[in-house]
């Protein structure tokens, strides 16, 4: 079976699941992606094309009439790798609502589609012009410019729902995130047994073979019991400021507290000037990315707590693999499988300040006690969610798809 995925990039931590699912027997994968910079990538993503084990097409991308990006000569390419499925996202899926001839050329190959989504930002459909006036498709900008009293916003918004409708339906299967996908594409009419659920988790397998590697090895930092770790990149909806407000407070009741914030982004000299702003220059380390987890996972094992203040997902994977308790609010929604709160770690009112700095105290002021909910990070990640689990669900999507009958 040939799966083609369509993608806005080639992230390094997506490239180990690709390489994993084409290795199994009597199954290859392919990908087309974006010639230049993809316009569906976040700000400073990381992306590799180090190790990857299948075939990569790089198409041209170009704004649809419609106003979204997809790709140039993506028929053809379809004609010459002849795929037997198709795995798409938002917003490339748009191609095949609004234009029938290529739905119709597609279905006519006998190929079937899947759509993939996280979906943590998706409304249910009865919810969704309310959803949207709330300022629910706010970007990593944390920008939403709506008017949700305007006829503009109305039409916009409605098009949006019945074009999600209709995307939804149209594909064969759904690979998702989290259970929350049940009840949300079920509120677009999706039958539940074309929703598989195959939770988010980078190549879990090489991450922990990397740690018992540099076991007891630190070249990153000196020693600190109390030290918090952020990994991402610096963008809005990350929420770094706040949590850097919150790491103030703390340095009240634990003066010898140290924040590392890892990663890059537009946001980077902000926060730079914040931490200067706020006096706490001599606590807080900016190391920029870091993507060799031979040397991240030195900042995880000197690290006592990772906290994530806004969006993110697998960087709560990367710190459960090696052992430390979380603290998120909502990430990309699969934190509610990830993090059990009082139990491997916190989940904090989101936005909420107050209650970040709560959690933290609580776990700043019995380290003993924080690093026994390490460990169960890490059962988590063995027992519950890794990638045997993910490509396990995936090839139950496959399956579906290929006793389809049209």
């Amino acid at each position: 079976m040939k799966i083609l995925f369509t993608f806005g990039g080639l992230p390094h931590y997506y490239n180990l699941v690709l390489n994993r699912l084409n290795r199994i027997e009597g199954q290859e994968i392919v990908v087309i992606a974006p010639k230049a910079d993809g316009k569906t990538v976040g700000s400073g993503v990381h992306q590799s094309l180090e190790g990857i084990e299948f075939k990569v097409n790089f198409l041209e991308e170009y704004k649809t009439l419609w106003g979204k990006p997809f790709f140039k000569k993506f028929l053809e390419t379809i004609e010459e790798e002849r795929p037997d499925v198709i795995v798409t996202i938002w917003p490339y899926i748009l191609a095949f609502v609004y234009n029938p001839l290529l739905l119709w050329k597609i279905r006519k190959m006998g190929i079937k589609l899947i759509l993939k989504e996280i979906p943590f930002n998706i409304p249910k459909f009865k919810e969704a012009l309310d959803y949207y006036a709330k300022g629910g498709v706010a970007s990593e900008t944390m920008q939403t410019n709506l008017k949700p009293n305007s006829l503009g916003f109305k039409l916009k918004y409605s098009l949006l729902k019945y074009s999600y409708k209709r995307a939804f339906n149209l594909v064969d299967a759904h690979v998702d995130y989290t259970e929350e996908a049940y009840d949300i594409f079920g509120s677009y009419g999706v039958p539940k047994e074309k929703i598989f659920v195959i939770y988010n988790s980078p190549d879990t397998d090489l991450i922990l073979a990397d740690k018992a590697k540099i076991e007891g090895i630190n070249t990153v930092l000196p020693e600190n019991p109390l030290r918090l770790l952020h990994v991402g990149r610096l963008v809005k909806w990350k929420r770094v400021d706040m949590l850097i407000d919150v790491f103030k407070k703390l340095l009240v009741q634990f003066p010898t507290a140290e924040l590392v914030i890892v990663g890059t982004g537009p946001e980077e000299q902000h926060l730079k000037n914040q931490v200067i702003d706020l006096g706490i220059g001599n606590n807080v380390v900016f190391t920029g990315g870091v993507y060799e987890m031979k040397i991240l996972g030195q900042y995880f094992n000197a690290s006592l707590v990772y906290v994530l203040a806004g969006m993110g997902g697998l960087s709560i994977n990367d710190a459960m693999c090696f052992d430390k308790p979380i603290v998120c609010a909502v990430a990309d929604g699969t934190e509610k499988k990830l993090v059990k709160d009082g139990y491997n770690g916190y989940i904090f009112e989101d936005g909420n300040a107050e209650d970040l700095f709560k959690k933290l105290t609580v776990l700043l002021s019995d380290p003993v006690k924080t690093r026994k909910m390490g460990l169960n990070s890490g059962q988590i990640i063995r027992d519950e969610v890794n990638i045997h689990v993910v490509i396990e669900n995936y090839q139950k999507a496959f399956q579906f798809c290929n006793s389809c009958l049209f």
